[in-house]
């Protein structure tokens, strides 16, 4: 069975949402040369970028799966849905990734790696 290229895409995990969505709908999906863009990501368009390949055979199917608009799904207001969440569970809310706290580690880390070399 022969395999070809339904998407090229800039960045790897792109090429992986892709997979994904077609492998949930039962398309056995590849993602090829995606350790050559992450090694050369600064040549990934002039490389041809991350591929999806998919078998022959649901070639069509599966650009027709990627080409479905679901942006219907996403939610307008994330925030309020994870306060009814807490609020329904009763557990504590996380606080978001970027504190101001993380972010003067990660500035102090990035100075001393920069006077250090």
């Amino acid at each position: 069975m022969s395999r070809v290229t339904i998407g090229h895409y800039s960045l790897p995990y792109e090429a992986h949402l892709g997979r994904a969505r077609l492998e949930s709908e039962g398309i056995d999906a590849m993602v090829v040369d995606e350790h050559t863009i992450n090694m050369q990501w600064m040549l990934s368009d002039a490389l041809g970028g991350v591929r999806l390949q998919v078998d022959e055979e649901d070639a069509q199917r599966a650009q027709t799966i990627l080409a479905e608009d679901r942006s219907d799904l996403v939610l307008d207001d994330p925030e309020s849905a994870v306060a009814e969440s807490a609020d329904e569970t009763r557990s504590l809310r996380l606080s978001p990734l970027a504190t101001p706290r993380r972010k003067k580690g990660f500035l102090l880390t990035l100075l001393a790696l920069f006077i250090g070399s």
